[in-house]
């Protein structure tokens, strides 16, 4: 009988979470202190982005074609903690940028294939997704609000300590997750070309990288944009926990979500929720009740959506081509859209200011609502993660 390796496969989501809620709100503002331009720092940290485009897929390819998952992990693992130990000598803008590439390529390996495992080991239980990948959110939480408790008595580059050591989590967790038992021969799937002609494929694939560049500036300013503002890094934390937060509740409601509502409708509500939230985080800061509201709306904008996107995905890329399916939605989303919101937002957050950067990408938002009112309306749609049908066109 199967047993779900469930605090294994929980473990490696805490630790893979808990190193974005040290990197993404605090690492920009290390490279500030080295007195990096606005542009310099969007264009390192866009490299998680770019990086993103390329990694997945090549490794969704090689795990699809050979399998040996769990070795692709760890040795992404293995690469991702060598190339942050660069940082910790590096101080100008070439060295990080190959340090940060070499990073982002082996770190943005992992997720997709731990996806993959995850929902091969569920098998027929799915709607325990969310009760598993709601541990990357604990961890989030547990560094974003102790990094920044650590950072308001620390020196900036104490942020590089707190991500090492979080690597070498994500490395000991991949050294003891376990492949999946052996299953019956997959079916053969349609060329992945084909299934990128369907209507709703494309029109979500477009629409997860809308809602990606639409969180291109939030990621890399957000925490430069409320420090300039009077916040404290302890109050930082505060704010992108409540936001992680938020995501766990969704997480937690997921099966009776996708039970009442269907896939279009939440993604309709998630995309219609980014509008709003960006709008109010690029004109709003000054109130920190409008700030609060912001990062509940992170419950929408990203857990009900990505739970949504995900759970498509399997859905809609059968057998064999489960690994590319999952590997160009984690490509063309967080990977190309990302990177196009870091590099834009860059450009014109000292031109334009906050305030017209989160517009733009309050726009991005609506883009991705109008991709999905227009196209993802299928008779019977995947339902999200955590809903008792979760593949319901196999």
């Amino acid at each position: 009988m199967h047993v779900l390796p469930y605090w294994r496969l929980s473990g490696y989501y805490f630790f893979y979470f808990a190193f974005i809620g040290a990197f993404s709100p605090y690492f920009g503002l290390y490279l500030q202190s080295l007195n990096f331009s606005a542009w310099d720092i969007g264009l390192l940290m866009s490299q998680m982005q770019l990086m993103r485009m390329f990694g997945p897929n090549l490794w969704g390819w090689l795990a699809d074609r050979y399998g040996h998952r769990t070795g692709i992990i760890r040795l992404a693992g293995v690469i991702a903690l060598a190339g942050f130990s660069a940082f910790f000598w590096l101080d100008r803008l070439p060295g990080m940028l190959l340090a940060m590439a070499l990073l982002a390529f082996f770190w943005s390996a992992a997720l997709p294939l731990v996806e993959m495992l995850t929902f091969d080991h569920l098998r027929e239980e799915r709607n325990r997704y969310s009760r598993i990948r709601l541990w990357g959110s604990v961890g989030f939480i547990v560094t974003v609000m102790g990094a920044g408790a650590l950072l308001d008595r620390v020196a900036p580059s104490g942020v590089l300590w707190v991500c090492w050591g979080i690597l070498l989590g994500i490395l000991a967790c991949a050294l003891v997750l376990p492949e999946t038992p052996a299953s019956p021969p997959q079916r053969e799937a349609p060329p992945i070309m084909a299934i990128l002609r369907q209507p709703r494929v494309a029109a979500l694939m477009a629409a997860c990288f809308a809602m990606s560049a639409a969180h291109g500036a939030f990621y890399v300013f957000y925490s430069i944009h409320l420090a300039a503002n009077g916040y404290s890094r302890t109050a930082v934390g505060l704010l992108w926990s409540l936001g992680v937060l938020a995501e766990i509740g969704v997480f937690l409601a997921m099966g009776r979500l996708a039970r009442r509502y269907s896939l279009r409708a939440i993604l309709l509500a998630c995309f219609a929720a980014a509008v709003l939230r960006f709008l109010l985080m690029g004109w709003g800061v000054a109130s920190v009740g409008a700030m609060v509201f912001v990062q509940l709306l992170h419950g929408l904008t990203f857990g009900a959506y990505h739970a949504s996107a995900i759970s498509a995905v399997h859905a809609w890329f059968p057998g064999r081509a489960q690994g590319r399916g999952q590997a160009l939605y984690s490509s063309l989303s967080f990977g190309a859209g990302g990177l196009l919101g870091a590099l834009i937002s860059g450009q014109t957050w000292d031109d334009w200011g906050a305030g017209w950067t989160f517009t733009l990408a309050a726009l991005f938002g609506l883009l991705g609502f109008l991709l999905v009112w227009g196209w993802v309306r299928e008779p019977a749609d995947a339902r999200p993660a955590d809903g008792k049908d979760a593949d319901p066109v196999r």
